[in-house]
């Protein structure tokens, strides 16, 4: 036996080496996410006000999509849709509903890929709880021990550095969150490089979202500047939209964006100063790779959690289903892609859903079957790579008027706005969005477009049925399958509206205070 310890010491460094050159050839993979950032705040997503060279150069090096929604436009259940690839009613987390169950982040990617061998580091925003009690991954009801390295923050985080434990640290140089995250990022890569191991690094900013406080060291990009409003902005653009889409919080509140010409610019200029913030930081990232040796096996995708409405339709907000709430921008760069892959443009839908999907398949792995999503490597790879008919956009959140699931292909989008009472009746829009962006034209009465209306419902049927028979049995989700029925009457959806959407607010934010006040004793 002794004769062949050499041999069998061989075999094992061998062995070694090939698993070695296994990890080695596995893709980095940077995953982005801003926070209330709408697509057409970007760039090269056609807006010529704004500055985001970092954002643009990822869009001409690799691919941009274009017709990139969230299939839900609020921030914690977008969040949990993305980690999971799944659509809300089978998450079953979001405001007014549930935090998240620990057997739905078992299946996120960020878990799965770690399982899989790669370092895995999150930092920002997390945005949502857990449903659970303290564990050795679970700390404050935030899934600490999920990752390898750790700068996330509980709720909506702050702006100031200082503020947030995980990253205080870089305080003093990068006193903005947004800079700071930037600086984690160039540790955690550092920290990967010397793990040996492929990596995931998952960062989400809390910028741009409310309140509106940029970091000052960019007060100079956009001092003097003055914008111009978007053609669909005030209510004068909004006497064609449903009444309930005009009951919310959305249309009644965040004044900023249409009380003077000065307060709209003054708002204006601060969200954009905060996106270019994020973009500064992707800058910082891309740098780091460069002086880590680790650019060319390195994937970024970057993205929005939810879009922002910004005066339009006198909208403000996110969580309805017009296009300025509902997209995002999302672009994919590969430095491994040719050049024939380089700067190409995609307008078939995608969701939200598809981030989780698509990083398993650069990671090599495969997709569980609860995930919704798809895989979006064979649509850059080619214009009709994927056959997806709709992508369903759903809000279950906020007062019983709001609440409305749509579908929305690349050219069309169809809403069913469900509730009814003695001022308002159930109603529905039809929006030709392949040649009115703006959606300032309802069709749905219009007798010249009966057939496609009568197609959009049967596509907006074949969602709700796909969410009627597999929404999550809890946290209040069964009743959508009355509430989204097209064919459901007023008298058998009454029980299972809201009412009192204050006081259901102010109990669900009694419950979470609860709930975090039991984690610190």
């Amino acid at each position: 036996m002794t004769h062949f310890k050499p041999i069998s010491i061989l075999l094992l460094s061998l062995f070694a080496m090939i698993g070695c050159t296994k990890n080695q050839e596995k893709p980095n993979i940077i995953f982005l996410l801003s926070d209330d950032q709408t697509s057409i705040a970007t760039g090269c997503y056609g807006n010529d006000q704004v500055v985001t060279p970092n954002m643009d150069k990822l869009a001409s090096e690799g691919v941009m999509f274009l017709n990139h929604y969230n299939t839900t436009s609020i921030c914690m259940a977008s969040r949990v849709n993305i980690l999971t690839g799944m659509y809300e009613y089978k998450t079953g987390c979001n405001f007014m509903h549930g935090d998240l169950k620990p057997e739905k982040l078992d299946k996120s990617y960020p878990v799965l890929l770690q399982e899989a061998g790669y370092f895995t580091g999150f930092a920002g925003k997390v945005g949502f709880d857990m449903d659970t009690t303290e564990t050795d991954k679970i700390k404050n009801k935030l899934p600490v021990g999920y990752f390898d390295m750790w700068g996330g923050g509980p709720g909506q985080t702050l702006y100031k550095t200082a503020k947030n434990p995980s990253i205080a640290k870089y305080a003093e140089k990068y006193p903005h969150s947004t800079r700071a995250y930037g600086a984690w990022a160039n540790d955690f890569i550092k920290e990967a490089k010397k793990s040996g191991k492929p990596f995931c690094m998952s960062i989400s900013f809390k910028a741009p979202h409310l309140p509106f406080t940029p970091d000052k060291y960019f007060d100079y990009v956009y001092e003097g500047k003055k914008y111009n409003k978007p053609e669909n902005y005030g209510a004068e653009n909004a006497k064609h939209l449903s009444a309930q889409a005009k009951s919310g919080r959305q249309y009644n509140s965040y004044n900023f964006w249409r009380e003077s010409e000065e307060s709209y610019q003054e708002a204006i200029t601060k969200y954009n100063q905060l996106i270019h913030g994020v973009d500064y930081a992707i800058g910082m990232i891309r740098k780091s790779l460069k002086e880590q040796g680790m650019d060319e096996n390195t994937i970024i995708i970057f993205t929005g959690d939810n879009g922002y409405s910004c005066g339009a339709h006198n909208l403000a907000g996110k969580v309805l289903p017009y296009e300025e709430a509902s997209k995002s921008p999302f672009i994919i760069y590969d430095p491994r892609a040719p050049k024939s892959k380089r700067g190409l443009k995609r307008e078939t839908v995608t969701a939200n859903i598809d981030m989780a999907p698509t990083i398993l398949t650069y990671a090599g792995l495969d997709i569980p079957k609860n995930m919704d999503g798809v895989n979006l490597l064979p649509l850059i790879e080619k214009p009709e790579g994927i056959k997806r008919k709709t992508v369903a956009l759903t809000n279950m959140w906020g007062n019983d008027e709001i609440q409305a699931m749509s579908v929305v292909s690349k050219d069309w989008k169809y809403i069913y706005w469900q509730y009814s009472d003695e001022n308002m009746e159930s109603t529905e829009e039809l929006f030709n969005i392949g040649k009115d962006r703006l959606e300032m034209k309802n069709y749905a009465n219009d007798p010249e477009f009966k057939n496609k209306l009568v197609e959009m419902r049967q596509l907006y049927d074949e969602q709700y049925k796909q969410m009627a028979n597999n929404s999550i049995d809890c946290n209040d989700y069964p009743k959508y399958s009355i509430l989204f029925d097209r064919h459901a009457k007023a008298i058998d959806k009454k029980p299972h509206l809201t009412g009192n959407y204050q006081e259901v607010l102010k109990q669900d934010a009694l419950k979470r205070k609860l709930k975090n006040q039991q984690n610190h004793k």
